[in-house]
């Protein structure tokens, strides 16, 4: 099917493809229009996975999820988390690791029976109400492999083990393991909601600066299992997107051999330069950069420049993007709509 040319009565709410069909169009890279994560997609994290309970960040149907009373307590492995109302998150208290050393991971871990979780109770919760066929439906998870380390471990322990040669072996057992594990949770998840069409999938690699381990310690470490459960989402037909906070650029040919479709990176990456060395390959959530401060005052004229300014570099057919929700707060109405009607344009030529 074409992409048919912009026509104005779609900015009176007719637009031709419903959310779903077009994040599917988008994860496919044949968008009709530029796709904000933000509004576009529906995040999914039930509350039945303990990781998201832990870490204070539950979306699904039902009464709403309170954080601050709700939040903090036992992961799926009974780490303790806590809630921290001043950054809107949870975080594992440091200072007492529950693994000293990684060797003890097969004596002292407890690993989680999924099938004791609700997932019967979950799905007549979500499915039909939240979940419906229209929308684009993202089920995200919040601790990968790395991530999983540091709780075990704190940072200091994880990042040694990750590096050390000797402990290496032990590291590459665990995130076997751990892959296995999610594997079965995905799985899981597939059968029990079947209109989840994507998965995000959180594994944090760096900070504001650079990456916490080097290219070549990624590509060893991390990649294989990144790639057998992408190998596994897209041999079911899902779309799968990695969150991986930090300034990472670096580490983009790693996303790209682990089989990952996408990633948003924050917002102090180079977005131009990203999408031009990558944008071919994995799909880039671009954002407008050197944008005034005070952009939401500036004349309505004015925003939608820069609204077509952006649709021309990041919105190619041959090198399609979306819209980066670390940058929602650019979105007044003037900019949203010449976004769409310039991305609209671009995307049908």
């Amino acid at each position: 099917m074409g992409i048919a040319k912009f026509d104005p009565r779609e900015l009176d709410g007719k637009r031709p493809l419903n959310g779903h069909d077009h994040g599917v169009a988008v994860f496919s890279r044949k968008p009709w229009w530029q796709m904000t994560q933000a509004v576009d997609a529906r995040m999914f994290t039930p509350r039945i996975i303990p990781d998201n309970v832990s870490r204070a960040f539950c979306y699904e149907g039902g009464a709403p999820f309170d954080a601050e009373t709700e939040g903090g307590g036992p992961d799926m492995f009974g780490i303790e988390w806590e809630y921290v109302p001043q950054v809107g998150g949870s975080m594992v208290r440091p200072g007492k690791p529950f693994l000293e050393d990684i060797s003890e991971w097969r004596e002292k871990l407890v690993w989680p029976d999924i099938e004791k979780w609700d997932w019967e109770g979950s799905a007549k919760l979500n499915n039909g109400t939240y979940l419906t066929p229209d929308n684009f439906n993202q089920m995200w998870f919040q601790t990968g492999w790395y991530e999983r380390l540091i709780s075990f471990m704190d940072f200091e322990g994880a990042v040694v083990a990750i590096f050390d040669e000797d402990t290496q072996p032990e590291v590459h057992a665990l995130f076997d393991k751990l892959t296995d594990l999610y594997i079965s949770i995905f799985d899981k998840a597939i059968k029990t909601f079947p209109e989840i069409h994507a998965f995000f999938i959180h594994d944090d690699w760096g900070s504001q600066k650079a990456p916490f381990f080097s290219p070549a310690v990624a590509e060893e470490m991390l990649v294989p299992y990144m790639r057998r459960l992408t190998d596994f989402l897209h041999s079911k037909g899902k779309f799968c997107e990695l969150h991986s906070c930090g300034n990472i650029i670096q580490q983009v040919p790693n996303m790209i051999a682990a089989g990952w479709d996408a990633w948003a990176p924050q917002l102090m990456n180079d977005s131009h330069k990203i999408y031009e060395l990558y944008g071919d390959k994995l799909l880039i959530a671009a954002f407008p950069q050197d944008m005034p401060e005070n952009f939401d005052a500036l004349p309505e004229a004015e925003q939608r420049k820069y609204a077509r300014e952006y649709a021309d570099e990041y919105c190619r057919p041959d090198k399609p993007s979306f819209y980066n929700f670390y940058a929602a707060h650019f979105l007044t109405p003037a900019f949203r709509e010449e976004l769409y009607i310039r991305s609209r344009e671009n995307y049908s030529k």
